[in-house]
């Protein structure tokens, strides 16, 4: 079974960094498409970064040049590294896994069978 757990939520000040890590377990797909998402309180929930079995990546436009999805094969992890945080970046984080070779479409949820239980970001001024 596929389990997918997130880490590294927390607060911090505008302007500040955080790396948030989602561990892979149970996996057995040759190809699998990772992705970030994230959901504020009344919001719907959306995509921020994805990355492919080969290492494409793509992004929400509202975090390129701030966030970095990566991945190591070895440890099954995929992290997002969050820079010049926001206010707006404040949500609930989540790790999505699909097991798919090409990312397309990536931003829908309804794409993802696999989620981990969400790690809270909260960014303040």
């Amino acid at each position: 079974q596929v389990q997918l757990v997130e880490s590294g939520g927390g607060s911090v000040q505008v302007g500040g960094s955080l790396r948030l890590s989602c561990a892979a377990s149970g996996y057995t797909y040759s190809g699998v498409c990772m992705a970030w998402f994230r959901q504020a309180p009344g919001a719907e929930r959306e995509g921020v970064a994805v990355i492919e079995t080969g290492g494409t990546t793509n992004y929400a436009d509202s975090v390129k040049g701030r966030f970095t999805i990566s991945k190591d094969n070895a440890k099954n992890t995929v992290y997002l590294q969050m820079n010049s945080l926001k206010s707006e970046d404040t949500a609930m984080y989540y790790c999505a896994a699909d097991p798919r070779w090409r990312c397309v479409n990536w931003v829908r949820p309804s794409d993802y069978n696999y989620w981990g239980q969400g790690t809270q970001v909260t960014v303040s001024s």
